[in-house]
């Protein structure tokens, strides 16, 4: 299935990954974690990279701005032997960006290109981005950083389509994964509004994307990928309270 969770830092631990996994979620992406940390070799951020027991397909996703620290996260990484390493130009928390890195990136396509260079480098694993659309409305440049991205031989391309200034306020631009998916030969993952199975549909049928990575549509709700899972086949599945709540518990005594 093309069903992903994304990464959420403090939210997409082992725990909870698995309870998306079991549900039908085909990836789950681990926390996002700082390149810099890894090189210095922070046990509590490598901690941050456990799986859970069985746990087969993970994506691991860094933040970085150093070439020099992004090979060396990987390196490490590498032995971990994840499904996909993924680099974060998206994220607009003040301490991400004050590092220039996560959304920071996206006023430097170059350096994207750079970054992903330095990771493949290191790995036969594949390499992808994670971007949003642009720094604001007059630097709107995720088809440079993509391009820039997939020069340096980046294997896929996620788009959250909303600036760094938008946060996740207003909506999601979905035209612009067609756009997106038009420009690349990789394979477009699509992220941003996708609160229902529904949702996840027509995103899929709107835009082309080869896959849907739900985010905040799953905090609460792992049930989600059954939803989607259910809709593909022409059913609807109706979680009930007891099931919700017999979930929460084992999330519990998981953590």
């Amino acid at each position: 299935s093309r069903l992903f969770l994304a990464p959420m830092a403090g939210y997409t631990d082992a725990p909870f990954r698995a309870l998306c996994a079991e549900q039908g979620a085909s990836l789950c992406y681990a926390e996002m974690v700082s390149a810099e940390a890894i090189h210095r070799r922070s046990d509590r951020t490598l901690r941050l990279l456990d799986r859970f027991p069985g746990e087969r397909r993970v994506g691991h996703q860094i933040f970085a701005s150093s070439p020099a620290a992004a090979a060396s996260a990987v390196r490490a990484i590498h032995r971990l032997a994840p499904t996909v390493i993924d680099l974060n130009c998206g994220c607009s928390v003040p301490k991400v960006l004050k590092g220039g890195c996560g959304a920071a990136l996206l006023r430097e396509p170059g350096l994207v290109g750079r970054l992903v260079r330095a990771m493949r480098d290191e790995t036969d694993l594949p390499v992808s981005v994670k971007l949003r659309l642009g720094w604001d409305e007059r630097s709107i440049t995720f088809l440079e950083c993509a391009a820039e991205a997939v020069r340096a031989g980046a294997a896929a391309v996620a788009l959250h389509p909303r600036t760094r200034s938008q946060g996740f306020g207003g909506r999601s631009r979905w035209p612009a994964l067609a756009e997106l998916k038009a420009a690349v030969p990789v394979p477009v993952f699509g992220s941003g509004d996708l609160f229902t199975a529904a949702d996840a549909l027509a995103m899929a049928d709107e835009t082309g994307v080869d896959a849907v990575m739900i985010a905040r549509g799953a905090l609460g709700n792992p049930f989600i990928f059954a939803e989607i899972r259910a809709l593909l086949e022409g059913r609807e599945l109706r979680v009930g309270a007891r099931e919700r709540l017999e979930t929460a518990l084992r999330h519990l005594a998981m953590e």
